[in-house]
């Protein structure tokens, strides 16, 4: 078993528990275990089976979860797992994955209707059935309701960098083939996307069908859909991710990354247009309508030339209007991953984070930064060991300590504090002014009505030490909508008053969207790009909020870790 499935069976196993109502520690124990098994660099299950290693020596992991390491890795389970799932069937689980439904509601509504699936669960909403149980009104009805359909919208995607992570290894493994020259993902994972569908890959070279062959046999591979002389398509791993993997001849390979690439609505306004200039464009290549000869197919460049139009990036081709602003020679020069010189929004081991100061700051230099912000949790999230007022105060002078031991890099000082219900700040006006970076973010209260929520956000940027809104919509991809609030008012008072909003580049978060991204552009607002990082692996983020950054169509002038480092401070300092 690999570090990610053992980490995901204890996570899932944790979950059961808090439907039983078990032991709220035992159940943080399994809860840790899992982020620090998900993250070890050594495979937890070699670890094991090796008798002269002791699992416990791994801080996080005590005896009773290394007992049941061991009976996972022999068997592919364990005995608190096998009596939980004797008393929840595992489709319990996927109940949780629902806005509005706590452990403790699953347990009521099992116990009472013994529904554990969507689909049940759905009738007994229609059916009103929710209301005659304990504290669970009509309003709560339609807010299941409403997260079941978001739900099935999403059901068979997946986060953007599970994807990535899966090409990358395709790509290694398909190289394995002599006579292959390129191998190129496409589809909404060249887009940038938040989720991603299925995966592309487009396969040229004199022996690229041999590389449908040999992706047949990765022994990730758990079921062929097809394998034909130029495409194979399976499922691979354990969440059956399709990948579909295209043999492509280099002469329309343009064309071929063109069509692959989507979006389909991009693609139909391009041959609308190449339409009504006589010409006809598929995946072959751009041809004359009259007789037939193909006039670009090579690259994309000369393609979207010959329709008269500029390279359109791949995070534009979504039919927002990147068609006209290429024809009227507005197509903005988008930010890039070279741009970004810092890293603001990380997590230390003094609250969640897995590594110190030092750490994170070593990792941030190594990637070429000439600075980073460290912004642990603020007392109000109490379940990450939040800093209070003297804990943070003594952080700051940690901070500047540490940041002095380095050469040519600064650490600055700064925090995630907690927007409380009424919009106050979760830390004293007094210790934020000591802050280099103050990150204001909602993690509690999300449920508000619109109007309260957009009264409570104005407050924060009221205050005049905020300097960035953090993950501004609180969404989390596949598993719970943004909260509701005015964005546009909100928007416009922070171009105003000059507080930064985040986008947020961890996979799970991708907040703000490409859509919020270009409404608060026009209002004025500057950006900052942030991995959020809990270790510092986390740190290679930076790619994710990056590309969502391009899909906003956003430039380098208009996100702030292109700025060097004292530039920077003025820019997040409002006193």
């Amino acid at each position: 078993m690999t570090n990610k499935e053992i980490a995901n069976t204890l996570s899932e196993t944790a979950d059961l528990m808090e439907i039983a109502g078990m032991d709220g520690f035992r159940i943080r124990s399994y809860r840790n275990a899992a982020v620090v098994i998900e993250s070890h660099t050594e495979g937890i299950a070699d670890i094991v089976r090796d008798s002269g290693r002791d699992v416990t020596t791994i801080k996080g992991i005590g005896k009773g979860i290394a007992s049941a390491l061991h009976e996972l890795v022999e068997r592919g389970s364990f005995e608190r797992r096998d009596e939980l799932l004797e008393k929840y069937p595992p489709t319990t689980l996927e109940l949780l994955k629902i806005p509005g439904l706590g452990p403790k509601s699953i347990a009521l509504i099992y116990g009472t209707y013994r529904v554990s699936t969507i689909e049940a669960l759905e009738e007994l909403c229609r059916e009103h059935k929710l209301q005659e149980l304990p504290r669970m009104g009509e309003k709560l009805e339609q807010k299941i309701l409403r997260g079941i359909e978001n739900y099935k919208r999403g059901a068979g995607r997946f986060l953007v960098d599970l994807v990535d992570r899966a090409a990358e290894e395709l790509v290694a493994y398909l190289s394995e083939v002599e006579g292959v020259e390129k191998i190129t993902p496409a589809g909404s994972l060249r887009r940038g996307k938040e989720t991603i569908g299925d995966l592309d890959l487009l396969v040229t070279g004199p022996n690229a069908r041999a590389a449908l062959d040999h992706f047949v046999k990765h022994p990730e591979v758990k079921e062929v859909l097809g394998h034909g002389e130029t495409k194979a398509s399976a499922r691979i791993g354990a969440m059956g991710l399709q990948v579909d993997v295209r043999a492509v001849n280099a002469s329309s390979y343009g064309a071929a990354m063109m069509y692959f690439t989507g979006s389909k609505e991009h693609n139909v306004a391009i041959r609308d247009r190449a339409v009504r200039m006589g010409l006809s464009l598929n995946e072959y290549g751009l041809k004359r309508t009259a007789d037939g000869e193909i006039v670009a197919a090579g690259s994309e460049e000369e393609i979207y030339g010959k329709l008269g139009l500029p390279w359109i990036a791949p995070e534009l081709r979504e039919n927002t209007g990147e068609i006209e602003a290429a024809l009227d020679g507005e197509l903005p020069k988008l930010v890039e991953l070279g741009d970004v010189h810092c890293d603001v929004h990380m997590h230390t081991h003094e609250t969640d984070g897995h590594h110190s100061i030092a750490e994170m700051a070593e990792a941030g230099k190594k990637k070429g930064y000439t600075h980073i912000a460290i912004t642990d949790h603020s007392q109000a999230l109490a379940m990450a060991n939040g800093l209070d007022e003297k804990r943070l105060l003594e952080q700051i002078e940690e901070v500047r300590r540490v940041s002095d031991e380095f050469e040519d890099f600064t650490i600055l000082a700064g925090c995630e504090v907690d927007i409380l219900k009424d919009g106050r700040m979760d830390i004293d006006d007094e210790v934020l002014a000591q802050l280099d970076v103050v990150i204001a973010s909602v993690h509690s209260y999300m449920n508000l009505e619109e109007a309260e929520m957009t009264e409570r956000l104005l407050r924060v940027v009221e205050n005049p030490y905020v300097s960035i809104l953090g993950h501004p919509t609180g969404r989390l991809l596949l598993r719970r909508e943004p909260y509701s609030y005015d964005f546009e008012r909100i928007a416009d008072e922070a171009g105003r008053r000059g507080i930064r909003m985040e986008i947020n580049a961890s996979p799970g978060r991708l907040d703000l969207d490409a859509t919020h991204l270009r409404i608060a552009k026009t209002k004025g607002v500057k950006f900052v790009i942030s991995t959020d990082a809990h270790d510092t692996r986390h740190l290679d983020n930076m790619k994710y909020g990056v590309a969502m950054a391009r899909r906003g169509w956003l430039e380098a002038g208009d996100v702030l870790n292109t700025l060097p480092l004292g530039e920077f401070r003025k820019a997040v300092r409002r006193d």
